[in-house]
């Protein structure tokens, strides 16, 4: 018996040892957030199903790399409701177990809800919080009293993946945007550099001026001018 139990030992920590290495090789974000969730259906045998919750700003709702139709109407469904371990995992708690949604009190509307499409019990692990952007590593099953304390850490390792995935796609895409507003920012500074005759430094205080009287950011108002400039031209 001890034997077997090193040998599971060691299997276990191979599968997290060979996903951990696929979340960090070069792949797309959505190919990342996969990965986490067919492993934990892999790892954790309770689970029937998984999805990542990622929530915008104070009700939009994305759910992803869902492992099959059901946690997508799961999310769904805490959505129009407004309550739910999804949902209350992502906004205020690192996790949420739920043993039985039966009896659970927690989710008054969206626990007979979930027993209604045949969930029966859930883990929920919060994954990062950064600006209005949080999301949730939610895992099902159909069954109560499915997840045990080793099914609940190992989620919680997945978790982490996840928001790592999540943090860095979010810092990618904001460097990405910042670089396409400076770009943006410097060619409305020499279309008013050229038309005033004026140089860069004032230019850029001209733009910051204009964007405080008409309470507009500096970088919509630049990609305005900028959008102007070229209708302008493509008109002569």
């Amino acid at each position: 018996m001890g034997n077997d139990h090193a040998a599971s030992g060691r299997d276990l920590t191979r599968a997290i040892a060979d996903a951990t290495r696929s979340f960090f090789a070069p792949t797309s974000l959505e190919d990342t957030l996969r990965g986490v969730t067919e492993s934990a259906r892999s790892l954790i045998p309770a689970v029937d199903c998984a999805d990542i919750l990622v929530v915008r700003g104070p009700k939009k709702y994305q759910s992803h790399a869902a492992t099959s139709e059901l946690p997508v109407r799961l999310d769904a469904i805490q959505e129009k409701l407004g309550e739910g371990p999804c949902v209350d995992a992502a906004r205020t708690e690192i996790f949420f177990r739920c043993n039985d949604f039966r009896s659970d009190p927690r989710w008054p509307a969206f626990g007979p809800a979930a027993v209604e499409v045949g969930v029966h019990s859930s883990l929920s692990f919060r994954l990062y919080a950064d600006g209005n952007t949080i999301g949730a590593l939610n895992l099902f099953a159909l069954t109560a009293d499915a997840f045990g304390d080793d099914d609940q850490e190992l989620g919680g390792v997945l978790a982490t993946h996840a928001a790592v995935a999540l943090y860095a796609a979010n810092k990618t895409e904001q460097f990405t945007s910042a670089l396409a507003s400076r770009d943006t920012i410097g060619q409305a500074k020499g279309m008013l550099m050229e038309r005033f005759g004026i140089d860069a430094v004032q230019a850029f205080d001209l733009l910051a001026r204009l964007s405080q009287n008409d309470n507009i950011p500096v970088a919509t108002l630049a990609a305005d001018l900028v959008r102007r400039g070229s209708e302008s031209s493509s008109t002569r």
